[in-house]
């Protein structure tokens, strides 16, 4: 029977429609780092070759009698610059295109993209459907909950593609959204 993450781990698949708290552990993947927006041909390229490196990975899995389903395309993103995010023009954003891979899975089954073990640690997970564009929507709630859980930004901002962009409406298209958070430390400094 082929290993399906997306139906055996379904706290990381997962999402509810308002920001909730979550602990993810340590997780592999193959990835692909770069920048640009999301429809440049650096990103494509990017999005080619990480497919082209989980395929090939099963296929070796395969043979060893370990087959998976290849998951879901996932993203972190980030910019280098003090101004919102979002105020960044796109051709400046970069990311780190991931697919997460199961335990049979090692990094030299890996070729063509890079292998590596990403722990979130506590994060908040929400569920946002509808286009791209109205994330910002869902990314103005989880600001809200973690100011009034008394958390701060720990890592990069995360999505998961449960849907393909190319096949399903924009505004049915699910994405889950993902900031890995810290506790604010509200005790007072020693002088």
């Amino acid at each position: 029977m082929k290993i399906d993450l997306a139906k055996t781990d379904r706290h990381y698949y997962d999402a509810p429609r308002d920001p909730a708290l979550r602990t993810f552990d340590a997780y592999n993947y193959v990835t692909v780092t770069g920048s640009g927006a999301p429809e440049s041909p650096a990103y494509l390229d990017a999005v080619a070759a990480l497919y082209r490196a989980a395929y090939g990975a099963k296929k070796i899995a395969k043979s060893a009698a370990a087959d998976f389903v290849v998951p879901k395309l996932e993203g972190q993103w980030w910019v280098e610059s003090d101004e919102p995010p979002l105020t960044v023009p796109r051709e400046q954003w970069h990311w780190k295109l991931m697919i997460r891979m199961p335990d049979p899975v090692t990094a030299d089954m890996v070729s063509g993209a890079s292998f590596e073990s990403i722990t979130e640690g506590d994060a908040i997970q929400v569920l946002h459907v509808g286009p791209y564009s109205t994330e910002p929507e869902t990314l103005a709630r989880m600001e809200s909950f973690m100011t009034a859980e008394g958390l701060t930004m720990n890592g990069l901002h995360h999505e998961i593609y449960l849907s393909d962009p190319r096949k399903t409406p924009a505004a049915s298209t699910k994405t889950i959204l993902r900031h890995p958070v810290r506790r604010i430390d509200a005790r007072p400094s020693a002088t």
